[in-house]
């Protein structure tokens, strides 16, 4: 069976809990902090989603980062090989408080988070939707929310499909980074698009 992990507990990774405990998904979620500190959300979603240490975590199959941009490094460096691991990039390279894009000097963030993270198959998803919008039910009665995914290796991005299915929202594959481009980074016509697909 597929095991996830949830690393991050701020705004997104506490409406991704939701959604897995909506779904009925057991998952586990990290910080840096420790497991004593996500009592709130083990409160609520404890039931399906339980607090882990960090370490505990990343020996996950499906791990979705769900941190600031900048905390990516601090969470790849716990491991040295992440082979046979998925690596979910929900996060958004912004500059603040500008707010504005990062100047990565033409590359994908995504790409630089792939290449913290050498084995593992990295599929960018989770990172175009507000958190409130993504907390809330995705499933509407003219259709279900949809959520784009991007990423090199076709089986990890149809691993995530149907994990993004799961947890109700219509996935909508845009197939590799090279293929979509920018579209779903931060800044590009993607981001806070909120559509429904019948």
């Amino acid at each position: 069976m597929t095991t996830y992990a949830i690393i991050g507990s701020g705004a997104i990774g506490s409406a991704l809990a939701e959604r897995f405990h909506a779904a009925g998904i057991d998952a586990v979620i990290a910080n840096t902090r420790g497991a004593a500190s996500l009592q709130t959300i083990t409160d609520k979603f404890g039931s399906t989603v339980k607090a882990a240490e960090l370490e505990q975590a990343l020996h996950s199959d499906v791990i979705i980062l769900a941190v600031p941009y900048d905390a990516v490094p601090q969470v790849a460096k716990r491991k040295s090989d992440w082979e046979g691991r998925i690596i979910v990039d929900a996060t958004n390279a912004i500059d603040f408080p500008a707010f504005k894009p990062r100047d990565l000097g033409g590359r994908l963030s995504s790409e630089i988070v792939a290449e913290l993270f050498p084995g593992a198959e990295l599929v960018k998803a989770f990172n175009t939707l507000p958190a409130a919008v993504l907390a809330a039910d995705p499933v509407k009665e003219s259709g279900r929310r949809v959520l784009f995914l991007s990423g090199n290796f076709q089986e990890a991005r149809t691993t995530v499909a149907d994990l993004i299915a799961r947890l109700g929202f219509a996935p909508s594959d845009l197939g590799s980074f090279k293929t979509s481009g920018s579209l779903q980074h931060f800044g590009q016509p993607l981001v806070a698009l909120t559509l429904l697909k019948d």
